[in-house]
């Protein structure tokens, strides 16, 4: 028998609120509120149990199932031990009449040789998201595309640890996030007009070999709308050579490290400059992201109705890097007031530098961040609102004249000389606070993909974005466990 692999990383705990909204499914001494066939459940040692033995094997799949309820959305916390053979958590699932204790519908996996252990499974129909996977799903489970890497295999496995582990499984919506001790596992939307969007919880025991599985812990938290912030990430299509405007690879980076971070905030990822359809989630997310080449090319040409009406609404808006660039006659007056300001060709710069980003200013955004230095295209000399009203410049420094050095429009003109020669300030990420209390964020770095690496540099942005959907920022910021260079590769346009 075999107990899963060891190597324990650290965990990302869910937040203090979070935590405070769960309630017990099992209350560690027996199973009232669970029906399943007595002759394979049972209750011992603060656990239920699953087990078959040579003696009481066990010739088809048997479930002990939650009489509480059939959630829709819903957060569920388990710790699980397996032994020998296949086991997983049912969700969102139905009972099958014709078979005893038996149910069917979406499951997050176990097995005791990790050869499913944190992939997604519907029973019945197969595997719709092997472990690492971020899948679309159609009209039935079979319909499955992969479009994008949450982590390595490999890697999503060595946060396993000898013993207990912790299941944790989000479903809103149509889209479904599993954890393994605070990892993201496997990600999947279901878009079928008959894709489950309740059901019921149950626990498995396979068929076959003798085995044993156990869970503890187990809590549920029913979902309401709002009660998850919701992050949309827009992005770009393929642009430079490879470790450059890497907008694929940067948004599933950053979405996954905001699906880890325990806190209240859930996101999404549409590539290609594509609108999602339907959306992820409920009817409208708290922020939108875009991380895009911009000026003539940029998205929200074709999406500025859908994010008019959301800033009326008061979502909230962010720009990464090149984002953060459009064309003044175009759609500078609606970023004024989507998040303060613009790149204004003519006007601003585009260099690579090194600033030093010191001092940071007291804003939620900075909570947690430490001072840094890193190389990036950091351009300056935005375009703001006349009077700079309810903006907050959160990170400034003072370009030294030799960063103006190209030619060109964007490189350098009189302004910006006289600037820099008097020695200003120059705002390179800024924060705005509309009037309807949306908010919008600026930010002008991202230019290379390596830089999603440094922790501040990582978690200032991590931090604004989750300031953008409204939430209360935590007073260490956003944690997110650290990029391994296999991470760093993951979606990436042309692999290096």
């Amino acid at each position: 028998m075999k107990f899963l692999l060891a190597s324990l990383l650290a965990m990302s705990p869910l937040s203090a609120s979070a935590s405070e909204k769960f309630s017990p499914l099992f209350d560690g001494k027996s199973l009232t509120g669970w029906q399943g066939d007595p002759k394979f459940w049972s209750a011992e040692d603060g656990a239920i149990v699953g087990r078959s033995t040579a003696e009481n094997p066990l010739t088809q799949n048997t479930y002990l199932v939650w009489k509480g309820g059939e959630p829709a959305d819903f957060e569920l916390t388990a710790e699980f031990l397996i032994k020998g053979n296949n086991s997983g958590i049912q969700f969102r699932s139905q009972r099958v009449d014709i078979k005893p204790h038996t149910v069917t519908g979406p499951q997050a996996d176990i097995s005791a040789d990790n050869k499913w252990t944190g992939a997604a499974y519907h029973a019945n129909e197969g595997i719709i998201a092997s472990r690492g996977e971020k899948v679309v799903i159609g009209d039935n489970p079979k319909e499955c595309t992969v479009v994008a890497s949450v982590g390595d295999p490999a890697e999503i496995l060595s946060h396993l640890k000898e013993g207990w582990n912790e299941y944790r499984i989000i479903a809103a919506g149509n889209q479904v996030i599993q954890l393994i001790n605070g990892v993201v596992t496997a990600e999947y939307t279901m878009n079928g007009a008959n894709a489950p969007r309740s059901g019921l919880i149950a626990l498995q025991l396979h068929q076959g070999a003798p085995m044993e599985v156990r869970f503890r812990n187990i809590q549920l938290r029913e979902l309401q709308p709002g009660d998850k912030k919701k992050v949309l990430f827009l992005a770009g299509r393929r642009s430079h050579r490879p470790g450059h405007h890497e907008h694929k690879a940067g948004c599933h980076l950053l979405a996954r490290c905001l699906n880890e971070s325990g806190e209240e905030v859930t996101a999404a990822v549409t590539t290609d400059g594509e609108w999602p359809q339907p959306w992820v989630g409920y009817d409208k997310p708290d922020t939108v992201v875009m991380y895009c080449d911009g000026h003539r090319g940029h998205m929200a040409k074709a999406h500025q109705d859908k994010i008019q009406s959301l800033v009326d609404q008061g979502v909230g808006v962010a720009c990464l890097h090149f984002g953060v660039e459009v064309e003044k006659s175009e759609l500078g007056s609606q970023f004024l007031d989507w998040i303060g300001g613009y790149f204004e060709d003519g006007w601003s710069v585009n260099p690579t530098w090194s600033p030093v980003l010191e001092p940071l200013p007291d804003h939620p955004i900075t909570q947690g961040v430490k001072p840094f230095e890193i190389n990036d295209e950091w351009y300056y000399h935005m375009r703001f609102r006349p009077t700079f009203e309810n903006t907050t410049a959160i990170l400034s420094s003072k370009p030294p004249v030799e960063t103006l050095n190209r030619s060109g429009s964007r490189g350098t003109n009189p302004t910006v000389q006289a600037a820099l020669k008097a020695g200003e300030p120059q705002i390179l990420a800024w924060a705005y606070e509309r009037p309807n209390g949306g908010r919008g964020f600026g930010f002008t770095g991202g230019h290379f993909h390596r830089n999603w690496q440094q922790e501040d540099f990582r978690k200032l942005v991590l931090n604004a974005l989750y300031w953008t959907t409204g939430a209360d920022i935590p007073a260490a910021g956003i944690p997110s466990r650290q990029p391994t260079e296999t991470d760093m590769n993951l979606n990436q346009d042309i692999k290096n």
